[in-house]
């Protein structure tokens, strides 16, 4: 597990997630931490490396 620090698409406060690598592609939804809106993140791992990660909100 490492933390990654990106924007909400939301309020456009960094926050951090903490990512899991041992997954190469994952989809999953968490709230942000400062406005509590669901935001989809897509991290993408190789060898244990993020190479992509995105953060989108969700439609509502």
């Amino acid at each position: 597990m490492f933390e990654h620090f990106f924007q909400c698409p939301y309020c456009w406060e960094q926050i951090s997630m903490l990512l899991d690598p041992s997954i190469p592609y994952q989809v999953y939804v968490e709230d942000c931490e400062v406005c509590c809106n669901p935001i989809e993140l897509h991290p993408r791992f190789e060898d244990q490396e993020l190479i992509s990660f995105d953060a989108v909100s969700i439609e509502q």
